[in-house]
């Protein structure tokens, strides 16, 4: 079954076709630039954008999967059913791709399905091109890690729709944290990438040794907070030209201190659960530096990995599209559009 996926939880509009895990079209406008003057994700502004791009992407979408040069409603004729996030994310960016979706499956008379963002996330490492590769069966259980910008979690796959989540923060997301360090040195919004060019350039030098906050707590949990404070008052008393010209060490000691507390509570989680299999998603993934890490961790454990493409790391509606087919091989769908808004969230 071919499924027309929508996803708006941020400041992505982003619409896809999928079949089973194969993405047959992948359409994003992004919304960086617009929100860059204002150092984040200003509500209104992605709003706004959201709804003035949102028809463009879906037919784009549709014209990339299913055949462009027909109508639409002959292209929705081939999509089985549509799907889109209900959450979590900006509420009203949110609000947004759901009333699409429930404007495209009443004209088109379509099972709607209501899809956690966060589970698109886990599902965007077992996705595959339009040619099904990377051929690999699923196989649960998987201990997964989210790391993005508003999550970082430890969630336990034991089967499709089965997820227990064992750790998560307490505070500030990993990337939320990476974003506020570069935010707070000047250098503009989104900060993870900055920061990775920065870092890169000194070698991912750990000069300053900054706090890692919860590393040697017996559970699972993460917090970003109180590191995030102590570079505040660790930059705060530097004098201006020293912060410029100590400016690539300083941040990427506190990448590797936000990358040092991941890696060792996966390798924690790992143990504790003894599970075989690791996959890591979220926009903090695309990181070439903390994928090595990762790497090496697997190694050290002797644990499968799986990560998405990198164009799968941050918010899109492919990982969406892959997790909506789950629901629907297991009939968590709803044939009145209507009816959307009271679906129960797959909590995770």
């Amino acid at each position: 079954m071919k499924i027309l996926a929508i996803d708006t939880s941020a400041d992505e509009t982003a619409s896809a076709v999928v079949e089973g895990r194969r993405i047959l079209s992948n359409v994003l406008y992004s919304q960086i630039e617009l929100h860059r003057p204002w150092g984040g994700i200003y509500p209104a502004l992605a709003k706004r954008a959201h709804e003035q791009r949102i028809d463009a992407v879906v037919k784009k979408a549709l014209d990339r999967g299913v055949g462009a040069g027909r109508s639409m409603t002959k292209q929705m004729g081939e999509i089985g059913a549509v799907a889109v996030t209900q959450g979590p994310g900006l509420a009203v960016a949110l609000e947004v791709g759901i009333k699409t979706a429930k404007t495209l499956a009443q004209t088109y008379a379509k099972p709607v399905i209501a899809v956690n963002h966060l589970a698109g996330h886990l599902y965007s490492c077992f996705a595959q091109n339009r040619n099904g590769k990377p051929d690999f069966p699923l196989r649960f259980p998987y201990l997964g890690l989210i790391v993005s910008g508003g999550h970082t979690e430890l969630v336990v796959m034991r089967d499709e729709l089965k997820y227990e989540v064992v750790g998560q923060t307490r505070d500030d997301a990993a990337g939320e944290a990476l974003d506020k360090a570069a935010k707070l040195m000047g250098l503009g919004y989104p900060g993870g990438p900055v920061i990775e060019r920065l870092a890169d350039s000194v070698g991912h030098q750990d000069q300053y040794r900054f706090p890692r906050p919860m590393l040697n707590a017996r559970d699972l949990s993460f917090s970003f907070s109180g590191l995030k404070t102590a570079f505040y008052y660790f930059v705060k008393e530097m004098p201006a030209s020293e912060k410029n010209r100590r400016l690539p060490h300083l941040l990427s000691s506190f990448q590797e201190a936000v990358f040092t507390v991941l890696i060792k509570k996966t390798q924690l989680a790992l143990r504790r659960t003894k599970l075989t299999r690791l996959a890591v998603g979220g926009g903090v993934i695309a990181n070439r530096h903390l994928r090595r890490y990762f790497r090496q961790l697997a190694r050290q454990e002797g644990v499968e990995l799986y990560f998405p493409y990198k164009s799968l790391t941050g918010d899109n509606a492919a990982m969406i599209g892959i997790a909506a087919g789950c629901l629907a091989r297991h009939s968590r769908f709803v044939t009145d559009p209507a009816a959307l808004d009271r679906v129960p969230r797959l909590a995770l």
